[in-house]
């Protein structure tokens, strides 16, 4: 009798996940095969079909990051997350697909000139059909639409969206990685990383930071992102701004008693009156 196997904890849990449901979620009717052409039309799907959201943090409720939670939410339930759910729920897609790849930890930067903590999860991918590796960072809120090739200077654009990428050491020689986003002051660095592999145990400290710890931003206030083709949304509070392509951007104040309406019709995030309600004086206060 053959044993089960034993979890050294480098399992993402493709098995638990209901993949015809997290591929319905997205909209998903392509092949499902370890390939680029697969891996491009995952990556689009999930980034324009489930919102980036703090409401839990917000709240203090818990954030649990097994396969089975994080699908409740962000495909049963309809909900959105922030980087650590999003990026569990892909990889584990991707591990029930069959495509090798390793989890990341990232530090965003946003022309920052101090190192800012590593709380940023992400994913690099090689596909069965290339030998290439893609970078794959479904968890941010605002793109990149499709994966960017991880490769010194290499460029991506996708419906006017534009991403660079680049390698160089930091002052003791070590390698890092930068994502680049260009905007409408030209190119900004998003965040930096190395190729360290992350395990989930890592994403679950992570998340415990970014969830808990009264210095992060995501236990402050609300933040909402809905990333298109066309537009990124994103609500800080109750200020709501949108960003084109090309980098122009509008912004508005949200009134408290829109706050409901706003989140279920332009992010997709459908929330009860009490939870609002909670927000809205949590993104009021000074």
């Amino acid at each position: 009798m053959t044993s089960a196997r034993h979890d050294r904890g480098d399992s993402w849990h493709g098995e638990l996940l209901d993949l015809d449901a997290y591929l319905e979620r997205l909209g998903h009717t392509g092949e499902r095969a370890p390939t680029l052409a697969c891996l491009r039309a995952l990556h689009r799907a999930h980034t324009t079909s489930i919102p980036f959201e703090n409401v839990s943090a917000v709240l203090g409720v818990p954030l649990p990051l097994d396969v089975e939670s994080v699908q409740d939410k962000l495909v049963r339930r309809a909900r959105g997350g922030y980087c650590y759910e999003h990026v569990t729920l892909f990889a584990a897609a991707l591990e029930k697909l069959g495509f090798r790849f390793t989890a990341h930890t990232g530090r965003v930067s946003l022309g920052a000139d101090k190192i800012l903590p590593a709380t940023h999860a992400l994913l690099t991918v090689t596909p069965s059909d290339d030998d290439r590796t893609w970078l794959c960072d479904v968890g941010f809120g605002g793109g990149p639409l499709e994966p960017v090739e991880l490769a010194d200077g290499a460029e991506a654009e996708a419906d006017g969206w534009r991403f660079r990428v680049e390698r160089r050491p930091d002052a003791q020689g070590f390698e890092h990685w930068w994502l680049h986003q260009y905007g409408a002051g030209g190119w900004l660095d998003r965040h930096t990383f190395t190729l360290t592999p992350q395990y989930p145990i890592d994403y679950e400290v992570g998340s415990h930071f970014v969830g808990t710890h009264p210095r992060s931003p995501f236990v402050k206030r609300l933040i909402a992102q809905r990333f298109s083709a066309a537009r990124h949304h994103q609500i800080d509070g109750l200020t709501w701004s949108t960003t084109l392509p090309d980098g122009t951007r509008t912004e508005q104040k949200i009134e408290p008693e829109d706050l409901q309406r706003v989140l279920r019709e332009e992010f997709g995030i459908d929330l009860d009156p009490e939870v609002v309600s909670r927000l809205k004086a949590r993104s009021d206060a000074p």
